[in-house]
């Protein structure tokens, strides 16, 4: 149900990249997905939900997660989401203990934070425009003003597509290009001329590791190549199906 990185087994903290095993949604939702923004059904999207919030030993309610935007936005949250809250954004961040805060993803980059001296926790949706934008040192910052210090987080990047999957065209490369020159490193040749390989994994992993964190870690785990345990939104639009579940990553001090 999920997969556990050894950087973040520590002492207060429980977390998880959930794979989309365990839960009870059909067909091409089978069967853990928490996508509330999928068609699946919604009882079933909340069944699983709730099945993820068990897996942290909170009620469903505490289990938060953003409406996400592909934007570098964060929001520091103390408690479940109230009925007015402004949702829309693409990490959370928290020192509340008994909360689980998550992002979804079929593709983008999940990153879990964690500074366990000062008890600050952080989860970022990383996708290319988010993690271009800046979310992660959005996130970072936002874990600093909760008291958080940058040389004693650890982050960590969960299941994500890997360059081998992840063909793009040549806007999406010069956009990288007109940041620094330095971006060509993350771009190989495709198979078709013109277009070019991406690699997200490095382009984030290198982002944080440029913001001075104690450790940076990546799992080396692909979305679209392993259709047993991800959900990918690539992979969904290469066979031209309906629509894709989605998998959540989180963490929560205890």
């Amino acid at each position: 149900m999920k997969i556990e990185a050894d950087a973040l087994k520590l002492d207060g903290l429980a977390h998880g990249f959930f794979t989309r095993r365990g839960g009870v949604s059909e067909g091409i939702y089978g069967s853990l997905n928490i996508g509330l923004g999928s068609d699946d059904e919604r009882e079933k999207v909340l069944e699983n939900r709730k099945r993820v919030a068990a897996a942290f030993d909170v009620g469903s309610e505490k289990l938060v997660s953003p409406y996400q935007i592909h934007s570098p936005d964060v929001i520091s949250v103390t408690g479940p989401w109230q009925e007015e809250a402004d949702r829309k954004a693409d990490a959370l961040v928290t020192a509340t203990p008994g909360l689980a805060i998550g992002v979804s993803t079929a593709d983008c980059g999940p990153v879990l934070f964690a500074d366990p001296q000062t008890r600050v926790i952080g989860a970022a949706h990383a996708g290319w425009k988010g993690a271009f934008g800046g979310v992660l040192q959005n996130t970072v910052a936002a874990m600093e003003a909760l008291g958080a210090s940058r040389g004693n987080i650890v982050a960590v990047l969960g299941p994500t597509i890997s360059q081998a999957a992840y063909e793009v065209g040549p806007e999406f490369r010069e956009r990288f290009l007109s940041e620094t020159g330095e971006n060509s490193r993350y771009f190989i040749a495709s198979s078709r001329p013109g277009h070019f390989m991406f690699d997200l994994p490095a382009f984030v992993t290198d982002t944080l590791g440029d913001l001075g964190l104690q450790l940076v870690a990546d799992m080396a785990l692909c979305t679209y190549a392993d259709e047993d345990r991800f959900y990918s939104y690539r992979r969904t639009t290469h066979r031209n199906e309906p629509d894709y579940g989605r998998q959540i990553s989180a963490i929560a001090l205890v």
